[in-house]
């Protein structure tokens, strides 16, 4: 291989290789479905129930980026929506359309890093990212928003869940210098209310907030280590 960069995407790809987990980490990570991992469990998250159920976010198209086992996606597949989700692992997303079929729901699941997606400008009415955005490095979040930015028309809507600063999930306290000092991100990045705001700063916040606790045995997903943010572009 050419260690040699000639452009800008060579930049970010040579930044992705120090700091971002290689796609066979995640096929690994999910090929274990009976590990106790808090998020594996079969419930769509808490805020996004309250934004279906609320009418906060009107019924339409939805991308969400990164999406796991694809509990989100299964909610919003019940409840009328049309489904596209992405996530880089071949093991998540097989597990996810097992679960699809078993709740005879059709989702459209890509196996693809975000970066790589072609979207078609503003084509979804709601973008949603649960437990992704905290594995972004610094060098890739302007190309996250891009992502976000260029799927919503004017009046769509954004919304994450994501590590708090310094959780019992995770939530690594590094500032973006100390990233590449380190040449880690511990596991995945805290944030606070006032970063995630900064970040965001184009897109209006509706409600940034933690995630209400659910007990193992509701309906829902929820644990209080976790930011819960709505915007609107």
């Amino acid at each position: 291989m050419e260690e040699t960069i000639h452009n800008y995407e060579e930049l970010m790809q040579m930044l992705d290789s120090c700091l971002r987990e290689p796609t066979h980490f995640w096929n690994e990570f999910y090929s274990d479905r009976v590990k106790k991992v808090p998020f594996f469990k079969n419930a769509p998250d808490e805020n996004l129930v309250s934004y279906v159920e609320d009418g906060i976010v009107p019924k339409g198209k939805v991308l969400e980026l990164g999406c796991g086992p694809g509990r989100n996606a299964i909610y919003l597949a019940e409840n009328g929506w049309e489904v596209d989700a992405i996530d880089l692992a071949e093991t998540t997303l097989k597990w996810a359309r097992e679960r699809a079929e078993a709740h005879d729901v059709n989702i459209n699941f890509i196996q693809k890093d975000i970066f790589d997606l072609t979207i078609e400008e503003g084509v979804y009415d709601f973008v949603y990212d649960s437990g992704c955005f905290h594995h972004i490095a610094p060098h890739r979040r302007m190309c996250y928003i891009n992502v976000v930015r260029r799927a919503l028309p004017p009046g769509g809507f954004f919304a994450l869940t994501c590590f708090v600063e310094g959780g019992k999930l995770g939530g690594a306290d590094l500032s973006d210098w100390e990233v590449y000092k380190e040449k880690s991100l511990r596991g995945g990045l805290g944030f606070t209310e006032d970063k995630l705001k900064k970040i965001f700063h184009e897109f209006q916040p509706i409600e940034i907030r933690r995630m209400n606790e659910a007990e193992p045995s509701s309906p829902v997903f929820g644990v209080p280590d976790l930011w819960t943010a709505l915007f609107r572009r």
